[in-house]
């Protein structure tokens, strides 16, 4: 008996210990963790605080939140202001020094880009802006991988005995991001112009070079009103195009429109599952392609 229990005691501990020595990771949102996974691959263990159907905007701090953040050896946010109304009270009520904003441990990936449409005022008035830029970055592989590269160098630095896994996760998925990119840009021919219920896929269009018509929003996260919708049917019609929407925003202003100027509606996810890894990233981005090279399908 004796033999067994310890036979047992050392099949745990080994369990354990292997468990014990993960580098503990909190992403923000799931594609966030879909770049964490990449670069720390079995040495990180990775927790995602958004569900991938929810619009990251607009979240609560939870005590679930908490709870994995208190845990956490590192912190891998969007940034540029998208978690703005959630994150910071999930990382007060954690109370976790190594992850609070300023620390090695916490790194935003907006941080370490170039976005598009910076300068906007901060001002609540003009709708849901983000003065330090459009924060959907995520949505174009190559930026998001070019974030990963800055991203496991700082890790690197944490964690010098793991820097070469790091790097080499990094690179790989920057080759991937380049390869799927250049094989979507080859198959897009003369592509229908996008008009967006939000701005969450403007990256996605300047990295495949589809013209953007814009949003149907007014101002960045105020619904549409009627009388809004009617001056878009009016200033739209007769062009071509196809409307775009995630899977957590209303359908009926979409909907509408379609309607009204004989275009395709298409609505889908925007993030990848909450567990994924990197071939489940690209195979969500592929989707949204599909939808520009057959929109009627």
């Amino acid at each position: 008996m004796y033999m067994k229990n310890s036979v047992l005691m050392l099949i745990l501990c080994v369990v354990w210990c292997a468990e014990a020595s993960e580098i503990r990771v909190v992403a923000t949102v799931p594609n966030a963790g879909v770049l964490a996974r990449a670069i720390g691959g079995d040495q990180v263990q990775v927790k995602v605080l958004a569900p991938p159907d929810r619009d990251a905007h607009y979240l609560e701090a939870r005590p679930s939140m908490m709870s994995a953040l208190r845990r956490a050896d590192l912190l891998v946010a969007i940034g540029a202001d998208l978690e703005i109304g959630w994150l910071p009270a999930a990382i007060r009520g954690a109370q976790n020094a190594r992850i609070q904003p300023g620390q090695p441990a916490y790194f935003e990936l907006a941080s370490a880009l170039d976005l598009l449409e910076k300068g906007k005022p901060a001002d609540r008035a003009l709708g849901d802006v983000h003065p330090h830029g459009n924060p959907h970055f995520d949505y174009d592989p190559v930026r998001l991988a070019e974030a990963g590269l800055v991203l496991a160098e700082r890790w690197a630095v944490l964690y010098p005995e793991h820097a070469e896994t790091f790097r080499a996760g990094a690179h790989h998925f920057m080759e991937q991001a380049r390869k799927r990119l250049a094989e979507w840009k080859m198959r897009i021919d003369d592509p229908a112009p996008v008009l967006a219920y939000h701005a969450d896929f403007v990256y996605l269009l300047d990295a495949l070079n589809v013209q953007s018509l814009g949003a149907i929003e007014p101002l960045p996260g105020i619904p549409p009103t009627a009388s809004h919708l009617q001056e878009l049917v009016h200033r739209l019609a007769g062009e071509k195009g196809v409307i775009w929407a995630t899977d957590y925003q209303p359908s009926q202003a979409g909907q509408f429109m379609a309607r009204a100027l004989s275009w395709t509606f298409i609505q889908m996810p925007i993030q990848a599952p909450i567990d994924a890894e990197a071939d489940a990233y690209f195979n969500l981005i592929e989707t949204w392609v599909n939808a520009i090279v057959h929109p009627n399908e």
